[in-house]
């Protein structure tokens, strides 16, 4: 059987907390006059970009220091919001034990700060299944670019089509195909029918298991 390895995006992926992050700036964009933000400007423009990367169009003209303070103003809100509510996407931790046990090396890769990352992941428990994890600030180029995909096979050392990746964006989804790694699509944020192209379509992950993931490859 060949052995691969399993890419793991992390908001709206490993946790459900797109609409959070959408209330966020929806209310950073009225505080600062930028008018009402939609979920579709939302999900095409900002989801799965790294958060200074859009910082940096929205505010062109703010230094580096504004741009720092608008980001903890932005994650403060975030956390405030969703903290109450963290939760893993069903069957997660689940999967990854039984990925471990079947000998996959396993990543995560999220254009998140580490901060952010930090905060899932004080309460989603799962860090220690993870063999390398990549945050946005260790990417020069966002998604849809392949470049996190492609430093996280690295950091795993397995060729790019000896994995998998797991997302829910657009700009995700668009990364992992420029990658040439295989793509599970979940339904958090889209439909299935705008998670394309991909490899499998789930709504969680107890949806899947070693076989079907092994089956992608064989």
């Amino acid at each position: 059987m060949k052995k691969f390895a399993a890419i793991f995006d992390m908001d709206g992926t490993m946790v459900d907390n797109t609409p959070y992050h959408l209330k966020s700036w929806q209310t950073l964009f009225k505080k600062y006059s930028m008018g009402d933000l939609s979920p579709e400007t939302y999900y095409t423009q900002i989801s799965g970009v790294p958060i200074m990367d859009t910082l940096k169009r929205l505010f062109a003209d703010a230094d580096e220091s504004r741009l720092r303070e608008l980001l903890k103003e932005k994650e403060g809100l975030y956390k405030q919001l969703y903290g109450p509510f963290v939760t893993p996407i069903n069957g997660l931790e689940n999967f990854l034990i039984e990925l471990k046990n079947d000998g996959i090396k396993l990543a995560m890769a999220s254009s998140a700060t580490i901060d952010d990352i930090d905060f899932i992941l004080s309460h989603v428990p799962v860090r220690k299944y993870f063999d390398a994890i990549i945050d946005g600030n260790r990417v020069s180029k966002s998604k849809p670019n392949p470049q996190i995909f492609l430093k996280a096979a690295d950091d795993l050392g397995v060729k790019p089509e000896d994995c998998v990746v797991f997302e829910d964006s657009l700009a995700g989804i668009k990364a992992a195909n420029a990658a040439g790694m295989k793509v599970i699509g979940i339904t958090t944020s889209h439909p299935p029918d705008k998670l394309q192209p991909a490899d499998l379509i789930i709504t969680d992950f107890t949806e899947l298991d070693f076989q079907k993931l092994a089956d992608l490859f064989n």
